[in-house]
């Protein structure tokens, strides 16, 4: 029997990296013809709070209204490839394209629940049927009388989103396309990238000092919380001159010029190479 609870329970919060979303979408637009859903494994890292998803790879299966037929052997497999190059990431659940929780997914579960302890199941709706991707995350529990029919109830958990900074590269420039979704956008220069991370950071900070100037004139109620963040920030910031901050940037500038030619002369020496052996 199959339960299915639509409210949020104590548990771990899992945490999703963009790239995990990226490869479900793209697994499920190179689905076999036919196929209603995609399955697939999902790797990360567990903690005693939350768990994060990272990494994921889709696993073929055949299902029809009858039966499901999962090919355990190409999991194990692709499984003991990722360890070979990530050794940290762990199976924490698996995911499948869609917005329900069928029958077939308690099956596919149990096989779930034997590779990891108290696996999650990633639920992503590729079809938009309620006008956006939803995703969610759930966790089983077994209930039932002992002796008698034992079901399976699928709770959902707190699903957050979080990103390394090379992640958030490719975020922002998704986000470019999303108001003009048939305009092409390329990766702009590391320069462009220094300098509209300065332009956010000179927002943010013209943000701070208009909740200053409006709390010191009594124009807004003072927040103890923002108060503690600002003075967190303050503390972090280095107490260092301006000579010695322009000494340290025009220092740090010529290293990185200096890589820069060298990679270029690198790349330059490599495609020489290669025409001298063609010839």
């Amino acid at each position: 029997c199959l339960y299915l609870s639509h409210m949020s329970v104590y548990g771990p919060v899992v945490k999703i990296h963009p790239v995990v979303l990226a490869s479900i979408g793209d697994s499920y637009e190179r689905r076999n013809e036919g196929a209603s859903r995609v399955i697939g494994t999902l790797l990360g890292t567990i903690d005693k709070h939350s768990v994060e998803v990272t990494n994921c790879f889709s696993v073929p299966h055949n299902e029809s209204e009858d039966e499901v037929a999962v090919d355990m052997e190409f999991a194990k497999n692709m499984y003991d490839l990722h360890k070979r190059v990530s050794p940290s990431e762990v199976i924490v659940g698996w995911y499948a394209t869609g917005f329900e929780i069928t029958e077939h997914s308690v099956l596919i579960h149990e096989y779930y629940s034997r590779e990891a302890t108290n696996p999650i199941h990633l639920t992503m709706d590729t079809a938009l049927q309620s006008g956006k991707m939803n995703i969610r995350a759930y966790v089983s529990a077994q209930m039932g009388v002992p002796g008698k029919t034992v079901g399976v109830m699928f709770t959902p958990l707190s699903v957050k989103y979080k990103y390394y900074d090379t992640e958030r590269i490719g975020v922002d420039l998704l986000q470019r396309t999303r108001d003009a979704p048939n305009t092409t956008n390329g990766l702009t220069s590391d320069l462009c990238q220094v300098g509209g991370a300065a332009g956010r950071v000179q927002d943010m900070l013209a943000t701070v000092l208009t909740y200053i100037e409006d709390v010191l004139s009594g124009k807004q109620m003072a927040d103890n919380s923002v108060g503690r963040y600002l003075m967190d920030l303050v503390n972090k910031v280095p107490k260092i001159t301006a000579e010695d901050f322009e000494t340290m940037l025009n220092s740090n500038i010529n290293d990185l010029l200096m890589v820069t030619y060298l990679s270029n002369l690198t790349q330059a020496q490599i495609a020489l190479n290669e025409k001298i052996v063609v010839l």
